[in-house]
């Protein structure tokens, strides 16, 4: 395990800086957190980052930003529901409304989205800890108030 960590820190460390998020990814102390957000990095930017950009910042005016998004940190539950069952109709993100919808994602696991939070939820500024698949699984049972 320490092995592991070991490397992990070390391509963190290795990493083009060309972007705030991964100099935040390397501030990361837990070295769970940190196992689950380099993990989720590279899922997001997989999965996610075409719409919503590796920096989190969206397009413009058609894909609301993740990162420092109202929307986006008043909800882990939603955030998680959405990852998954996507979305549709209008949403109101740092006072701009968006209403492309999000495609689903039912491919992606309940360990995925929980790498996937917990890396975004632990940069850009925030500091939430390990987001559990237990949690995600929880998350996923209820339909969040939107």
């Amino acid at each position: 395990m320490r092995r592991y960590l070991i490397l992990i820190l070390l391509a963190v460390a290795c990493s083009p800086k060309n972007s705030s998020e991964e100099n935040t990814l390397s501030q990361i102390e837990d070295p769970e957190v940190m196992k689950y957000a380099v993990d989720g990095k590279t899922i997001y930017e997989n999965h996610c980052g075409n719409c919503h950009q590796n920096d989190g910042l969206g397009l413009g005016n058609l894909i609301p930003p993740l990162r420092d998004a109202d929307y986006f940190k008043e909800s882990i539950h939603r955030t998680v529901w959405i990852m998954r069952h996507g979305q549709e109709g209008e949403v109101m993100v740092n006072g701009q409304i968006y209403n492309q919808p999000m495609p689903p994602s039912p491919q992606l696991t309940p360990l995925e989205i929980s790498q996937i939070s917990t890396y975004l939820y632990n940069i850009w500024g925030m500091n939430e800890g390990k987001i559990t698949s237990k949690q995600v699984e929880k998350f996923l049972l209820e339909k969040p108030e939107f």
